[in-house]
């Protein structure tokens, strides 16, 4: 549950900073900021995963970069689901998508993949 909640807190952020970098998103207040981190999370468990095996060859004729714009459909999905997370065009939600991906990124570098601060000690042998 912990791990649920930091990784909603970091797509939290990565929305906050993508609307805020963004013309084209916008959010009515931080009550729809969280409830969209929340749907997005949703809509990568369950709808992200079909459509990432049903867009492999493109994917893969990319070399992955197609999985922006899969990103990118994920959060139109969350915005047509929401009243209060406006997209303006496809560009804003292909530009939030790797505002996402880059702070989810950042993020992992301090946040272990179970959700929770890890440190690695390493011992030198004499």
């Amino acid at each position: 549950m912990t791990g649920f909640l930091i990784r909603m807190l970091i797509s939290v952020v990565g929305l906050w900073i993508a609307a805020e970098t963004s013309e084209g998103i916008y959010f009515e207040g931080s009550g729809a900021l969280l409830l969209a981190a929340f749907l997005l999370g949703l809509v990568n468990a369950v709808i992200r995963p079909v459509a990432v095996l049903l867009t492999l060859p493109f994917t893969l004729l990319s070399f992955g970069l197609f999985l922006l714009v899969v990103n990118g459909f994920m959060l139109e999905i969350v915005a047509w689901l929401m009243p209060g997370f406006e997209l303006r065009s496809f560009g804003s939600a292909v530009w939030g998508a790797l505002i996402l991906t880059l702070t989810g990124w950042a993020a992992s570098w301090w946040i272990g993949p179970h959700g929770r601060f890890e440190v690695m000690v390493v011992k030198r042998g004499d």
